[in-house]
Formats: structure tokens, C-alpha cells, sequence
């Protein structure tokens, strides 16, 4: 077994070059398919015997995708079809895109005209949840995204393989879960850079062989003295903490973070896939089982008690809200979510997140604000 410092080494790499993934799954002769955030049924990309791969955008200045995309759309959507027309992911069989936003919606159509040659997988998923069939018809879209990926594998994904996929994509689960209780009780060598790393890196490599590698780090933490932190610990909390400048400026002022709510890391892995008979309906279950999401919709949002509950047992001193430049789900969120962490006595900041920019002045100087008020 590698060291530590080399094991953390190593998913810092593969966060920083997804695309040395990439190269690595198509030299062993396997297909790799991009999974648009926030949701996608990865575990049937895998169930085919491909590779699901997160396409995530990243920090670039758009050059050729406002041909279809208006400044004011979502950042990593813009970000996202940026690379895909420059051929950044060249290399992928298709793409899987969940319909969840108004940005999406126009993106899909944008990425069939300016990306020709990478075809999309479109699907939706219901943000009526609660009405009758809605379980039915998520398990029915998830059957057709099925019927494609077949197509692009050359064989049939049996019931078997998906559940097979399943019970990895929730043992991975699992165990990103303690990695994020085993990272707070050694927040000396977990910085916010490193904890990050470890958690996008999931989007970038086959599910067993990430968890893997994590399970081998808990293992090397568990061996070392647990630490006292003496700085102050936050929460995160919105779509992406990037770019890592912005990690890198919280370790300076030492702010540690000891939980988030942020879709590129935590939402990924605390919802398992429920129980069943079916597998699409499993799959359907799952999502019909997220909470506290700006991208799905309920009737009262559970998402200000998680992030304050999240806080209070991790006794964070406070909330940094990474709020997604143009992302309308999350501007809706940000008021009550900053009155509520206001008034259960958790100082909160919000900073702008976006993909077309690596300037973090306006943020550098907000968290040492922050850090003086804590």
C-alpha cells in the first residue's frame, strides 16, 4: 500500500486532468459515456460495461460557445459546451443530460447543434414527485436512456449487471460517507483542496476502483493521532466550490471544512438507491428520495435545516454559501437560506462561483472579512 501523502497525491491528479482518465479507460479498449451534472443513472453506464465520466465544466473564458449560449446561462452549462466544441471531450460516446433546469433545456438543443459529434442523451425527471406515476414514468425514461446505451455497447444491459451497479454505486457511497467523518478528525492533512479532491475525483473513475483507493486513505488516517483543529471550520454549501484558488485562500486563513451540501460532492453519495424488485424502479427511487436540493423541488425546502443540522454536529462556526454564477435554482434558494442560517446564530458569506473566471480577489477579501466576524 502507498503512503498517505502519495494516495491523496494521486486523486488530486485525477480531480485536476480528468482527462488523463480519459486517455487511461480508451487505451484499455473501453467506451466512456459523460455524465452531465447534477443526476444522471450512471449506474447504467456502468451496468453496460462502459465508463461514466462527470463532465463538469471548468475554469475557462468562452471563446466560441456564445454562438449558442447568452452570458447570463449558467456557467458550467456554458463551460460545458465551450469544451465540447473545442473537442476537450473528444473521446466520449455520448453524453447523458437530465432536463432540470431552464438551462438545461436550452442547452440540450445547443449541444445537439454545436457538439455534433458526441450524441446526447436526453431524459427528464419528474419535479412533481409526489403525483401518481411519477415513479413509473422516471423508470420508463430510464428504460429508453437503457435502450440507447445498449445500442452504443453492442449488447443488451441485463437486470442483473444493473443490479450489480447498484450495490457498488451504494458501497461507494458508503464509504465516501466515511471518509467525510474519518477527514474531520484530521483536518491537518485534510485540507479543503484534499477533501475536494477526493470527492470530484469520484466522477472521474470507475465507482470500485475509487472506493477502493478512499477505503485505503480511511485506513491510513485511522492510523494517525487524531488532530485538534484550532482554526475555524465552515460548511459549504451550493453547486461546486471551484476554482481551487478559492480551497487554497480558505486553508491560508486557516478555515477548515468539516461538512457540505455541495452537488459535485456530498449530494452525490447521501442518497442510496433504494431497495426492490425492479432495477429502473430502484433507480427511479432514488431520485423520488432526494431532499434538500435546489434542483428538486419540494413543498416546504428542507434545505436550510440540513446545512444548520450539518453545522451544529460538526460544530462549524460557519456557512460559506458558493453561490453558481446565473444558476436560478440556487438564487431562488440563497434568501431563505441565509435568513434561516442567520437566525439559528450561523454566521453565513456568500461567494459568486464562476467557470469563466480564475480572478478570486473579491472572494479572497470576503473570507478574511468572514473570518474576522467568526
Amino acid at each position: 500500500m502507498a503512503d498517505l501523502p502519495e494516495m491523496l497525491a494521486e486523486l488530486q491528479s485525477v480531480a485536476d486532468s480528468p482527462k488523463k482518465m480519459l486517455a487511461k479507460y480508451l487505451a484499455q479498449g473501453k467506451k466512456v459515456v459523460g455524465c452531465f451534472p447534477i443526476y444522471t443513472p450512471a449506474e447504467l453506464v456502468h451496468a453496460a460495461g462502459m465508463i461514466p465520466m462527470g463532465v463538469w465544466g471548468g475554469q475557462v473564458n468562452p471563446s466560441v460557445a456564445g454562438q449558442y449560449a447568452p452570458i447570463f446561462i449558467c456557467s458550467i452549462m456554458r463551460s460545458c459546451l465551450e469544451f465540447g466544441m473545442l473537442g476537450k471531450y473528444k473521446g466520449l460516446s455520448a453524453v447523458i443530460m437530465p432536463i432540470l433546469c431552464d438551462s438545461f433545456r436550452g442547452m440540450s438543443g445547443a449541444w445537439r447543434v454545436g457538439v455534433k459529434d458526441i450524441p446526447l442523451i436526453a431524459l427528464i425527471q419528474p419535479q412533481n414527485r409526489e403525483v401518481d406515476g411519477a415513479r413509473e414514468f422516471l423508470a420508463a425514461e430510464y428504460g429508453v436512456v437503457k435502450e440507447k446505451l445498449e445500442e452504443i455497447a453492442g449488447h443488451k444491459i441485463s437486470g442483473d449487471a444493473i443490479e450489480n451497479s447498484i450495490a457498488i454505486y451504494n458501497s461507494h457511497n458508503a464509504t465516501l460517507r466515511e471518509f467525510a467523518r474519518a477527514a474531520n478528525r484530521h483536518l491537518d492533512v485534510i485540507t479543503p483542496k484534499i477533501r475536494h479532491a477526493v470527492m470530484k475525483s469520484a466522477h472521474f473513475m470507475e465507482k470500485a476502483e475509487h472506493a477502493a483507493k478512499v477505503k485505503d486513505i480511511v485506513l491510513k488516517l485511522a492510523e494517525l493521532p487524531e488532530h485538534k483543529w484550532t482554526g475555524r471550520k465552515v460548511v459549504l454549501t451550493g453547486i461546486t466550490a471551484e476554482p481551487g484558488d478559492l480551497l487554497d485562500i480558505l486553508a491560508e486563513n486557516k478555515i477548515a471544512v468539516v461538512g457540505d451540501d455541495l452537488a459535485q460532492e456530498s449530494r452525490q453519495f447521501r442518497t442510496d438507491i433504494p431497495a426492490g424488485q425492479d432495477p429502473l424502479d430502484r433507480l427511479a427511487g432514488q431520485w423520488l428520495s432526494r431532499s434538500a436540493c435546489s434542483v428538486v423541488h419540494e413543498k416546504t425546502s428542507a434545505r436550510p435545516d440540513l446545512v444548520i443540522k450539518l453545522a451544529k454536529e460538526n460544530r462549524a462556526d460557519g456557512v460559506i454559501i458558493c453561490l453558481m454564477s446565473f444558476c436560478d435554482v440556487e438564487e431562488y434558494e440563497y434568501p431563505l437560506l441565509a435568513k434561516t442560517t442567520a437566525q439559528a446564530g450561523l454566521p453565513s458569506v456568500c461567494i459568486d462561483i464562476d467557470q469563466s473566471t480564475e480572478n478570486s480577489g473579491q472572494a479572497r477579501t470576503k473570507l478574511q472579512t468572514f473570518v474576522e466576524m467568526l
